[in-house]
């Protein structure tokens, strides 16, 4: 999110500000797209999309829209790259196969740990000739790893298994978004929360790191996001009645903030 441009290991990020649908908008990307030829600005080739967002609270990018970006990519020839950490998350929000989501990118990315349950590890996607340069610069940059059969064998259960149980996570986050909403010390719409990421706002200014200090002394890991927000994540080891007491912990430190 923000403006303007940034280097990257000699590559250039031009962010376009994101809607609070985790959309990034048409108009700001044809703002942003550098194809003139002109030696004092570096040529747009690439553009990277997040589904689930994850800071937009873990909602969820629709087909159409995804659909909307890549015909606008293929007009201007550039490419897409999707973030899918939690792509498994989107398509079973939206009730579609997954390839309902990836058909619309050339590249993807995806978590075989978080959702999915595996230990460690993820996956990059992408045509024959991208995954062989893939490798390579993985190889160059010292990413590669021997004796992974363990862990790949458990990748193969999080990508047969995880997703069947994926809903669970959706039903105890609106669980804890439900439970929250009802604080007056908490700023949360409910029907914002659509897959496993409760993202909220504390009405006291500054008191995120407090709320997320009180809840870790009281046994409840979260995460602050920036100064007033904090940040819940289901996953398979937090069951529905952890969920229901963290949120109880959570309306009662929040008052005691406010």
């Amino acid at each position: 999110e923000g403006g303007g441009a940034s280097v990257l290991g000699g590559v250039v990020l031009r962010p376009v500000p994101t809607m609070p649908t985790g959309e990034l908008p048409l108009d700001l990307l044809e703002a942003s797209v550098h194809s003139s030829g002109d030696p004092h600005q570096a040529q747009t080739r690439l553009i990277c999309l997040e589904n689930t967002h994850n800071r937009c609270g873990g909602v969820v990018l629709s087909p159409e829209y995804m659909g909307a970006v890549r015909a606008f990519a293929q007009a201007r020839g550039l490419s897409v790259h999707l973030d899918g950490a939690r792509v498994f998350n989107a398509a079973v929000s939206l009730g579609v196969d997954v390839r309902e989501i990836t058909q619309h990118v050339d590249s993807v990315m995806f978590c075989l740990s978080k959702g999915l349950s595996a230990p460690v590890g993820s996956m990059l996607a992408g045509d024959a000739a991208f995954i062989q340069r893939a490798r390579r610069i993985r190889k160059m940059v010292g990413g590669g790893m021997r004796q992974a059969g363990v862990l790949a064998a458990a990748g193969l259960i999080a990508l047969e298994e995880g997703p069947q149980r994926l809903h669970e996570d959706h039903a105890n986050a609106r669980l804890l978004a439900d439970a929250l909403a009802m604080s007056p010390a908490i700023d949360l719409d409910p029907a914002s929360v659509q897959t496993n990421i409760v993202i909220f706002r504390l009405r006291r200014p500054n008191a995120a790191e407090g709320l997320v200090r009180g809840l870790k002394e009281r046994g409840v890991l979260a995460g602050s996001v920036g100064r007033d927000k904090v940040r819940f994540v289901t996953h398979r080891d937090v069951s529905r009645a952890a969920c229901e007491q963290a949120a109880r912990i959570a309306v009662e430190i929040a008052a005691n903030l406010a």
